[in-house]
């Protein structure tokens, strides 16, 4: 049994890990806080909890929350986390971080595009990237893992299979990558798709009225999780790759569907890459590689931790396409977390989450 603390637990992904840890076998929550006027009851916050549990919540008191948990989720805001971080880490505890603070591994790259100084640039050595597909061996052990971006979660595993060889072993099919100087790893475009539930809580109550019967694109090949995307692929691929990015607005509630277009530099088939993405895949229980013409649908991966992947090779105009689908509050946020936990932990990866 692991004890937990969940800091910022009245926003959206606190609210999502406190649903999935309620049902975990193998969690105690032992601490809820957040920004709050006063102590109340989870349950009078999100009334749906009641019956389910009574804790209270809380302002952030750390003297009190750091000896109780042995691990912390800090469900905080980018610029905050890293304030909250090392109350954790100097006491031994282990730490699960779900903004950006710790992801990007250039302090000069996070200040650019975050906007102010680094409090502790010294963790970001420290910080696992907390993809499971890619990391999973060095998440067993770490102190520190950066929960991926919603954005980029999706793009990764989307990408991941036509850019490099497999970090995996006894991967004898395709030991370099089928695709590996087939797919071009430049020039990548990607055209998102989320729900409003993206923007936070407080930032959704004022766009749902501006988003009633639109659909904008926003923050065009300027968004702040482009450099998360290009330092993981570039590390995946062995050089560097700078993605081409825009992200929609939708008036939907949770998801995000990711269309990726990458160019074929040689032939490939439809056969050879739905099998290089099948065998890339095969052990991954959340990923699921869909059959060919068969493209993934958010409806299909609402509130669970999988990501659907579809593709779709056009050999005339020499192009892949990839077509990814996620909840960003369950696989793009709060469900990768708890899977990172139960691998730090040693618990069955899964646990919690089916």
């Amino acid at each position: 049994m692991v004890k937990v603390a969940i800091v910022g637990a009245t926003g959206y992904a606190g609210e999502e890990l406190l649903k999935i840890l309620i049902g975990h076998p193998r969690v105690e929550i032992v601490s809820l806080s957040a920004k709050i006027d006063k102590p109340q009851k989870i349950s009078q916050i999100f009334p749906e909890l009641s019956g389910k549990t009574d804790l209270i919540c809380e302002e952030p008191d750390f003297s009190k929350i750091v000896p109780d948990c042995d691990l912390a989720f800090l469900a905080l805001p980018h610029r905050v986390s890293m304030e909250a971080a090392p109350e954790f880490l100097r006491a031994g505890k282990k730490v699960i971080d779900l903004s950006a603070d710790y992801r990007l591994k250039d302090v000069s790259v996070y200040e650019q595009w975050y906007g102010l100084k680094h409090k502790n640039p010294e963790y970001l050595a420290r910080a696992v990237y907390g993809l499971p597909e890619v990391y999973r061996e060095k998440i067993k052990p770490a102190q520190l893992i950066a929960n991926p971006g919603c954005y980029p979660t999706g793009i990764i595993l989307g990408c991941l299979p036509f850019l490099g060889p497999s970090l995996k072993r006894n991967r004898k099919a395709y030991p370099l990558g089928l695709a590996k100087g087939k797919v071009s790893s430049q020039n990548i475009i990607v055209d998102a798709k989320t729900g409003l539930s993206g923007a936070g809580r407080e930032k959704e109550a004022a766009l749902v009225a501006e988003m009633e019967n639109n659909f904008r694109a926003y923050k065009v090949d300027a968004h702040q999780h482009a450099p998360e995307v290009n330092q993981e692929l570039s590390a995946f691929a062995g050089e560097r790759i700078e993605i081409t990015f825009t992200p929609h607005l939708i008036p939907i509630q949770r998801g995000i569907l990711s269309a990726i277009y990458l160019q074929l530099k040689k032939a490939l088939s439809q056969e050879e890459a739905q099998g290089l993405y099948q065998d890339f895949y095969k052990d991954e229980p959340f990923v699921k590689v869909l059959p060919e013409g068969k493209f993934p649908q958010l409806k299909d991966v609402a509130k669970t931790n999988f990501c659907h992947i579809g593709l779709k090779i056009s050999p005339a105009k020499k192009i892949a396409i990839v077509i990814c689908a996620i909840d960003n509050l369950v696989k793009g946020a709060s469900g990768q977390a708890v899977q990172n936990m139960n691998i730090m932990c040693g618990f069955e990866e899964t646990e919690g989450l089916r």
